[in-house]
């Protein structure tokens, strides 16, 4: 019989109900935070671990953690009542919905997308996260230079997450000429990655930045 799950938050409560956030606005719900508000959004958390490291190396930074599961949301509650971090915020949603009518275009710093489910089986692809018209709406969320991380360990998935990266104007390829990286220098490690990375699995990381908008052309100067 597995453990009775517990509802109780030992501490501070950092989820914010998705209407609360939507009318409120994420500057309000970081307003303990300096402005102008840097905002890093981690979509499909899971177990959160790379969500508290992150907020942990940067205090200052707002991180919103983005779950459709509210098992796991409250998990991470839990966690992270019992800590000091005080810039982090839990919504429990689905992340195209918190694109769609959460976050403001330009809004946002980094996104991190780590290991979201493959759905492997042909007739489940469709409800995969990663795909061209997802990819738009969050490069029109990413400030100028913001960064966009991906991680799979499914190769045919790895595939369509390349393709829908590479198609999108606004964004660039970051670890060009590489595709991909097998290792990425100072990433944090998720706990399904150690796991999978033990199996030997084949990992692939993907970073690509919002494009700087072009320069406008000198005016001609005449004799």
């Amino acid at each position: 019989m597995g453990r009775a799950l517990k509802y109780d938050i030992p501490g501070p409560d950092w989820r914010v109900p998705f209407e609360g956030a939507r009318e409120r606005g994420l500057a309000a719900i970081f307003a303990e935070l300096p402005a102008p508000l840097r905002l890093v959004v981690e979509i499909g958390f899971g177990r959160g671990e790379f969500l508290l490291e992150a907020a942990g190396r940067a205090p200052d930074t707002a991180h919103l953690g983005v779950e459709y599961s509210g098992k796991r949301v409250l998990k991470l509650a839990r966690r992270l009542a019992r800590t000091p971090l005080r810039n982090v915020r839990l919504v429990e949603a689905a992340g195209e919905r918190v694109l769609r009518e959460l976050l403001a275009e330009g809004s946002v710093a980094c996104f991190w997308i780590n290991f979201p489910d493959p759905w492997p089986k042909k007739r489940h692809q469709r409800r995969r996260l990663i795909r061209p018209e997802l990819v738009r709406e969050l490069a029109l969320r990413l400030a100028t230079g913001g960064e966009l991380h991906v991680a799979t360990d499914h190769e045919e998935y790895a595939r369509q997450i390349d393709a829908s990266l590479a198609g999108e104007p606004l964004l660039e390829n970051a670890f060009a000429p590489d595709r991909f990286r097998r290792e990425v220098a100072g990433r944090l490690p998720t706990a399904y990655e150690l796991e999978w990375r033990a199996e030997g699995r084949p990992l692939h990381f993907f970073c690509y930045e919002r494009r700087r908008p072009a320069e406008p052309a000198p005016a001609r100067r005449y004799p």
